[in-house]
């Protein structure tokens, strides 16, 4: 049956997604729409809008945004990655995203041990992996790089489903731990409700400008199009992604007072993750997804639960506090843009800078780690 809005009319289709990921924020403004946060939103109501049949579950439209959308994005979170900031400045948030990034390698080596995903369990797990690694900007490039987006479209769609629903879920779990008091008792005390609750990406820094906008999409652009023609001339295709991460954060790190002048780059990268996830949500064949997604959905609720047993343990005998573990592995699972919002709910207003932080070093190292994942099983 046709949607509709034709697959062929590129130009509706795209205003579709891009009203999706807006009515995504419009909601994470609500006190109720809060508690699922924007991304889920927007994966939520793209998956109604492709099954009720508004939307296409395929269209030239979603190609063009997996195409220049996610690599222009990757780079637009790294134009601030100041690695000597990273590591020196949130020293303990830091060490506490490194725990939880072991604590998901361990979650998804041990599932693909003690689950059978077939033949595609290499890229699914590879794929899973760096979502988990700083979020699912991640993911975008391991589906590619792994043949799942070109080759298996509708698992895909299955498995971001199952993917955000269980991060909704986790994002839930990490919320109500602090009230459990015989697992606080097992992690350090720290008063983490001083400092003051700064704006998070750019609008603390400065307000977006024509220029610095401008500015800020060519870096972008060049970035991606200096990658591709060093990939081309090595013959190596497969390392897009990791030029990529190393020609953004060489900048960022090495002139950090030039690129700080460079505004609007984290929010314009958020609004085209938001399209990225409706695009790749709105594929979600839902009765497909029932046949295909229950063993995926147990692979990574297995996945997650290694992962939190993982990051309490070592993070209780490594003596960080238990908001440092909460906000790391928010981190870790939903990303930057996520831990900064529990951070603040929560009171703990100096862990909100750090959130952001170490949802940045997830893109930095997300991807390179993922792809050792996928060579690993493969």
């Amino acid at each position: 049956m046709d949607s509709l809005i034709p697959a062929e009319a590129h130009l509706a289709v795209m205003a579709a997604l891009f009203a999706i990921a807006g009515a995504g924020f419009l909601l994470e403004r609500t006190r109720i729409g809060a508690l699922l946060t924007g991304t889920v939103w927007t994966i939520l109501l793209a998956i109604l809008a492709s099954n009720f049949r508004i939307i296409p579950f395929d269209a030239p439209a979603y190609d063009f945004v997996f195409a220049y959308f996610v690599p222009v994005l990757i780079p637009l979170f790294l134009m601030k990655a100041d690695l000597r900031r990273i590591f020196f400045e949130t020293t303990r948030i830091a060490i506490a995203f490194l725990i939880c990034t072991a604590a998901t390698v361990a979650g998804a080596l041990l599932a693909a041990l003690l689950l059978d995903l077939g033949a595609l369990e290499a890229a699914i797990t590879g794929s899973l992996t760096a979502s988990y690694i700083g979020g699912s900007v991640n993911f975008a490039p391991l589906t590619e790089q792994t043949g799942l987006a070109a080759n298996e479209p509708a698992l895909v769609s299955a498995i971001v489903a199952a993917d955000h629903l269980a991060s909704a879920a986790w994002l839930g779990i990490l919320a109500l731990l602090p009230g459990f008091a015989w697992l606080a008792r097992r992690f350090v005390a720290r008063d983490h409700t001083g400092g003051t609750i700064a704006e998070t990406g750019e609008a603390s820094e400065g307000r977006a400008s024509a220029l610095s906008l401008g500015l800020t999409l060519t870096f972008a652009l060049v970035v991606v199009a200096v990658s591709d023609w060093i990939t081309a001339m090595i013959g190596m295709p497969g390392l897009r992604y990791v030029i990529i991460t190393v020609l953004a954060v060489i900048p960022a790190t090495l002139f950090p007072n030039q690129m700080a002048k460079l505004h609007g780059g984290f929010e314009l990268g958020v609004v085209l993750a938001f399209v990225f996830f409706g695009a790749i949500a709105a594929g979600a064949n839902v009765p497909d997804m029932i046949s295909q997604a229950p063993m995926i959905m147990a692979f990574i609720a297995l996945l997650i639960a290694i992962h939190g047993a993982v990051m309490l343990v070592v993070g209780s005998i490594a003596r960080l506090s238990l908001p440092e573990m909460i906000i790391a592995s928010n981190a870790a699972i939903l990303g930057a843009t996520t831990a900064p919002a529990l951070a603040a709910a929560k009171g703990w207003k100096d862990l909100v800078t750090p959130g952001v932080l170490a949802g940045v070093l997830g893109y930095v190292i997300g991807t390179g780690i993922a792809l050792g994942v996928y060579a690993l099983l493969s």
